[in-house]
């Protein structure tokens, strides 16, 4: 080898490898000549680089060296097995190398590395080949036979890196922003590859990136700046690349640099309204360049752009912070929506940006096809009626008479047709629209489009109310588009939830979608649940997309919150009624009812628990009882004062405080309290906590009461210090954001609304550090909270009230509304309705409906035993899915014995007795593995004991007679006799309590019509005509 000797200017030394490698082998005798002029140490060393950016030292060696002649020294250089050979049994991993080094210098320690000045120095660059480029290194150990195998089945595999893009989806859907502080929060990781890793984190001080967003403004931005897309560091700071849009339209632009300066500019352009516009940011170094392009229908207007340099170093690390699409903590979103967002992480615009194409889901959904086509339905509406009809009058809905029903209910179109009302003026229903316009202008004055289509809605609910057929859905499905179109933001939600379940119409998702966006933009309670709901569950059109769901489901669950401390008659407290629950059905009552009446006495009788429910009762609207606020203050007055109740007193003391439903007094109050509080009640020492936050100042004297209450599992109490440790309000305390989050979650597990958001809000975003974020965690509470609103609970009690009037179609579109979105116990009532209503509806359409809210209710964590059951009688029933499916009708029976429901035992004999065999996973569940390979008389015999053991009385006979006759059959004694006696027996005890002994069979009898056209729905929708 050549000899080869590098000398600094001031030597130490000298330093020479005589014989070095041209590449890495696994041990190398390498002769290292020598001198130094002073006591020094020769060091030897390895030193890898990779692609990453990152070094490593595979190998280092080093010795004293006193003053005197030419020295040699043998030093045996080791590489490691996965730079010298290529993979193998045993060497797993070869890893990619950018440089090794081999060098050698003089220094004065054993700590000193290899410096420029005053130290000789040696370097020998290694060529290194690629991992599959090495040889295989001969071992001296035996594999073992499977090892073995293994390898050689797929030794000469070639290894795969592991994939991963360098495009990050932010938004790959729709979301309707309302103009609030509510919005998507996303977080990036750092890449897993080592070379994107390091690639990346170069770039933190010299970005090169951009980011690609759609974006459709229905009005202008109502403060100085709404967020488009913005970056929160850890410190909560807008960090690099951050987009907002302006008052006037324009777009601000900001980022953040290594100075710890932020600088921004404006954009000459305008965003305009009604349009989808994709808007595109690059930052390629100090350079920063924004443009769009929209698209108005078919015509894409030119790109606009503009760029700008920045006078520092731009600093960008995605990966630290979040992300926030919309409005968030510190600002509020445009009134609109946004599209598929895109951020290209270390590389710039690919090249097909230049073109502008509407994304798929944009063009499915088609809001802008629905703008266009319901502007030109209004402008042609109103055209035909006198312009001096024309204000803001507002008409209520009860005035409506017989002659203006007449126009809705005599329609000589085929109920068959799905006509549209943006058709022309030929089109009967849009001639019925128009007469009905004239005629209330004519009878009440001057009308507008809200007051139009609010009637609108009102007739067609009136209709519905008459019908006996879901056919009325068809006939009226055009009258509550165009009421939707007219700004009654209800027919959007409903038209939304009868498209997406088929009920009465064809299933239509994209459009079900499309009036679902329409309404919760503009801040529909029940639309903003069923999209939180179906991003949560994801559906055939989309994917779970937790973030979205929470962007949703946080924004009704703060509308609740602050509902809740403002009761109306307008809402009704939520109660989990399933139609199935005879006793709970039994205790519902109202102002007429006999249980109603008999509590009425009973607190005119001094007894104080009805006292309390009386007015729990009228404050809320429980139990079937309209909310009278005024009667409910009476009923807290009468137990605070003549029956001295701490309850009573507490209620009493609250709505003198707040002033609901009663004249403010604030002393008042606090006297109620405080002699609820010598009675022992926790509530109240919350409460008197917050007067003297609130009216006193007394920070101290508010904690000392509020940290007694939290010791005694009181809700609010924790609720409140978590307060007052996150805004730094505790005496002698700064703000401490994670024992903040302790307090929210203690207040969250005991059951308090705001303690679960405040939690959610936490676990969405983390504390850097503290806390991790919790998406999938932070869903559930805020969707536990949303399903409290009071207008929800509206919607319920009118499905119950029409079922108790025994109007099954006006029951069956309210709980429509709340199964879809999410309501476990509406899903479950849709369902239950169209079996009870099998005689009235096509066999396919029950099936199908059964089929699909059952489903849908068994997904909650506790579902009802009564669904389990039915969904497995749909599986194991040929009708449903086309095939029977024994092992998920096994599975859902098994999850209903579970739960110690005795149809589940007994429908698993069912199974047994009719030849099928039941999964591993279910007999091991159930603890009857032992008996699989025992005689099927034996499992069966276990399978009714189990049932009869359930302690059911209903049950008893039915699975007794079960029993006996397994016993029968095994003994073969009088077989032939004893079937006949346990059948008639059967017969008679299924009539007298309800229990189906030959059940499978009476299952299948209303639904063997179905047809096997009703296993498919056509998904394509039905273009517009605009």
């Amino acid at each position: 080898m050549p000899l080869t000797v590098c000398l600094s200017r001031s030597s130490t030394g000298i330093v020479a490898f005589l014989d070095a490698p041209d590449a890495p082998v696994s041990s190398c005798p390498l002769r290292v000549q020598y001198t130094c002029y002073e006591s020094s140490e020769v060091h030897v060393q390895v030193l890898i680089s990779f692609d990453s950016g990152s070094t490593s030292v595979v190998f280092h060696k080093y010795w004293t060296c006193e003053p005197g002649r030419v020295r040699t020294r043998v030093v045996v250089v080791s590489f490691p097995d996965w730079l010298v050979y290529r993979p193998d049994w045993i060497t797993r991993s070869s890893d990619w190398v950018l440089s090794c080094l081999l060098r050698g210098w003089i220094g004065p320690d054993e700590s000193t590395g290899p410096g420029r000045l005053f130290r000789a120095s040696v370097t020998v660059p290694l060529d290194v080949h690629s991992p599959l480029s090495r040889p295989f290194k001969q071992h001296l150990l035996c594999a073992n036979w499977d090892t073995d195998l293994l390898w050689r089945v797929r030794g000469d595999g070639m290894p795969q890196c592991a994939e991963q893009n360098e495009v990050t989806s932010l938004l790959s859907t729709l979301y309707a922003s309302t103009g609030e502080r509510y919005g998507i929060t996303k977080t990036i990781q750092p890449f897993r590859n080592e070379v994107l890793e390091g690639l990346r984190i170069k770039s933190i001080y010299y970005p090169w990136c951009a980011i690609s967003l759609w974006v459709l403004l229905t009005n202008p931005c109502s403060d100085r700046l709404c967020g488009l897309l913005h970056h929160i560091d850890v410190k909560n700071n807008y960090a690099t690349p951050t987009l907002f849009l302006t008052d006037t339209g324009k777009i601000h632009v900001q980022v953040h640099g290594d100075a710890g300066r932020s600088s921004a500019f404006l954009s000459s352009f305008k965003v305009p309204l009604h349009q989808w516009c994709r808007i595109n940011l690059e930052i390629l170094g100090r350079m920063a360049k924004v443009s769009i392009a929209c698209a108005n229908g078919h015509q894409k207007t030119d790109m606009k752009a503009d760029e700008h340099i920045f006078g520092m170093n731009i600093m960008l690390d995605d990966s630290h912070g979040y992300f926030v699409i919309g409005g968030g903590k510190f600002i509020q979103g445009i009134e609109g929506y946004y599209g598929p967002t895109t951020f290209y992480r270390i590389q710039g615009l690919p090249a097909d940006q230049a073109e502008i194409h509407l994304p798929h889901v944009i063009s499915k959904v088609n809001i802008t096809g629905w703008f266009q086509s319901c502007q030109n339905f209004k402008s042609e509406l109103f055209l035909s009626v006198p312009s001096h009809s024309l204000t803001l009058k507002r008409l209520s809905d009860s005035c409506l008479d017989t002659y203006t029903e007449l126009l809705l209910n005599h329609s000589t179109v085929n109920s068959t047709e799905q006509c549209m009302f943006f058709e022309s003026q030929t089109n009967p229903y849009r001639r019925q629209v128009v007469q009905l316009t004239k005629l209330l202008s004519q009878k009440y004055g001057r009308v507008n489009a809200t007051a139009v289509g609010r009637m609108l809605y009102a007739l067609v609910l009136r209709k519905f109310s008459t019908a006996h057929s879901v056919e009325v859905i068809t006939r009226m499905m055009p009258f509550l588009l165009q009421s939707g179109c007219l700004g009654d933001y209800r027919a959007l939600h409903l038209s939304s939830v009868l498209y997406s379940s088929g009920i009465g119409v064809k299933r239509q998702p994209y459009k079900a979608w499309r009036l679902s966006l329409l309404a919760a933009q503009k801040d529909w309670r029940l639309a903003l649940l069923r999209l939180g709901h179906m991003h949560h569950v994801g559906d055939l059109e989309t994917t779970p997309d937790r973030d979205l769901s929470y962007a949703y489901y946080i924004n009704i669950a703060r509308q609740t919150s602050i509902d809740h401390k403002k009761p109306t008659p307008q809402q009704t407290f939520v109660e989990l009624i399933r139609l199935n629950d005879e006793e709970t059905l039994k205790a519902q009552t109202n102002e007429n009812d006999d249980l109603f009446h008999w509590l009425k006495l009973q607190a005119r009788s001094g007894v104080a628990e009805a006292e309390q429910a009386m007015g729990r009762m009228l404050f809320w609207g429980q139990q079937g009882v309209s909310p009278d606020i005024q009667t409910a203050v009476k009923h807290y007055e009468r137990g605070a004062i003549k029956l001295n109740d701490p309850v009573s007193m507490y209620d009493y003391a609250i709505v003198l405080l707040t002033g609901q439903g009663v004249p403010k007094d604030v002393q008042k109050g606090v006297t109620f309290l405080k002699k609820a509080i010598e009675q022992g009640s926790v509530p109240a020492l919350t409460a008197l906590g917050w007067y003297f936050e609130q009216y006193e100042k007394d920070y101290e004297k508010a904690v000392h009461l509020w940290e007694q209450a939290d010791a005694k599992g009181h809700p609010d109490a924790a609720m409140n210090l978590g307060v007052f440790y996150s805004q730094g309000l505790y005496p002698g305390e700064p703000a401490d954001q994670f024992k903040a989050y302790k307090y929210y979650l203690k207040s969250a597990q005991r059951g308090l609304l705001s303690g679960g958001i405040e939690l959610a809000d936490i676990w969405i975003h983390g504390i850097p550090g503290q806390v991790v974020r919790r998406p999938a965690d932070a869903v559930l509470w805020v969707k536990w909270a949303s399903e409290q609103n009071g207008y929800l609970g509206t919607v319920l009690r009118n499905g119950l009230n029409a079922y108790f009037k025994g109007d099954w179609i006006m029951s069956l579109i309210y709980y429509l509304s709340a199964a879809e979105s999410g309501f476990e116990a509406a899903q479950f009532n849709v369902a239950y309705l169209c079996e009870l209503n099998s005689g009235s509806l096509d066999p396919a359409l029950v099936t199908c409906c059964m089929l699909r809210y059952y489903n849908m209710s068994i997904q909650t964590q506790v579902p009802a035993p009564y669904a389990l059951i039915r969904m497995g009688d749909l599986f194991y029933g040929e009708q449903a899915l086309g095939r029977k499916e024994v092992s998920d009708a096994a599975e859902m029976y098994k999850q209903a014995a579970l739960k110690n429901e005795p149809q589940g035992w007994y429908n698993l004999g069912l199974l047994v007795q009719n030849g099928e065999s039941l999964p591993f996973s279910v007999l091991s569940e159930l603890n009857l593995l032992h008996l699989h390979l025992t005689d099927r008389q034996k499992l069966l015999s276990t399978l009714y004991q189990r049932c009869r053991e359930t302690n059911s009385s209903d049950a008893y006979l039915p699975c007794t007679l079960a029993l006996i006759n397994t016993h029968l059959r095994s003994f073969q004694v009088h077989q032939d006799t004893a079937i006949k006696l346990i059948a008639t027996v059967s017969a008679a005890a299924i009539g007298s309590l309800s229990f189906a002994f030959g059940l499978f069979k009476r299952r299948t009898t209303p639904l063997h019509q179905s047809s096997a056209s009703s296993q498919s729905q056509e998904e394509e929708e039905e273009e517009e005509e605009s």
